[in-house]
C-alpha cells in the first residue's frame, strides 16, 4: 500500500524543480554570453562529456541530447559552419559519422563550462539538499546498494505460485486438459 505524499515531500519536489530550472536557465544565459545558442552549448558539452568508451557518432549524440536524428544533424551542421566541430567518416564503417570538437569549439565550451562549474559550486548545495530531502524521506535508513537491490528485485518477473510450488516439490507438470467426470 502506498503512503500519502507529505507536504514536506511536495515542497522538496517543488524546490528540486525550481533549482534544476534555475540551473538550466543560468546555463542558457552563460552560453548566450559566449555567443552560443543553448542547444549548441549542450551539443558541445555532449561531445566533450561522453563516457570514456563512447564514440561521438550522430546517433549517440542525438540520444544523449534527446533529439531526433535529423535535428542532431542540423545542429551539428550549424556548429560545423561556425568552425566549432568537424565530421569524419569512420574508417571501419563509412555510414558512421563521427563528430569531434575543433579548437574554437573547445575554447567556447571551456569558457561556458568554467562559469557553470563555479555557479554550481556556489549554489549546488541547495540542489543537493533538495535531492537529499526526497531520497532520505523515501528510504531513511537504507544505503544506495540496498536501494539498488530493491529496484532489481522489483523488476524481476514473478513466477506464478503454482509453477514455483511445482518446482519446489519437483512434481511433474500435468499434461493436457483435465477431463471432467
Amino acid at each position: 500500500m502506498r503512503s500519502a505524499i507529505s507536504d514536506t515531500e511536495y515542497r522538496a519536489l517543488a524546490e528540486l524543480r525550481y533549482r534544476i530550472r534555475h540551473f538550466i536557465q543560468e546555463g542558457d544565459a552563460a552560453a548566450q554570453r559566449s555567443n552560443l545558442e543553448p542547444q549548441q552549448y549542450l551539443m558541445l558539452l555532449a561531445i566533450r562529456g561522453l563516457p570514456q568508451a563512447a564514440v561521438a557518432t550522430i546517433r549517440t549524440l542525438a540520444e544523449r541530447m534527446a533529439l531526433k536524428h535529423h535535428s542532431a544533424v542540423e545542429l551539428i551542421d550549424r556548429l560545423e559552419s561556425h568552425g566549432l566541430v568537424r565530421r569524419i567518416r569512420s574508417e571501419g564503417d563509412k555510414r558512421e559519422v563521427r563528430v569531434s570538437l575543433l579548437p574554437q569549439g573547445s575554447k567556447l565550451l571551456d569558457r561556458v563550462a568554467r562559469e557553470r562549474l563555479s555557479e554550481l559550486k556556489a549554489s549546488g548545495v541547495a540542489l543537493a539538499d533538495a535531492i537529499t530531502a526526497l531520497v532520505e524521506r523515501k528510504y531513511p535508513s537504507q544505503s544506495v546498494m540496498e536501494m539498488n537491490k530493491i529496484i532489481v528485485a522489483q523488476r524481476r518477473p514473478r513466477l506464478r505460485r503454482t509453477t514455483a510450488l511445482r518446482k519446489q516439490n519437483k512434481t511433474p507438470r500435468p499434461r493436457g486438459r483435465k477431463r471432467r467426470a
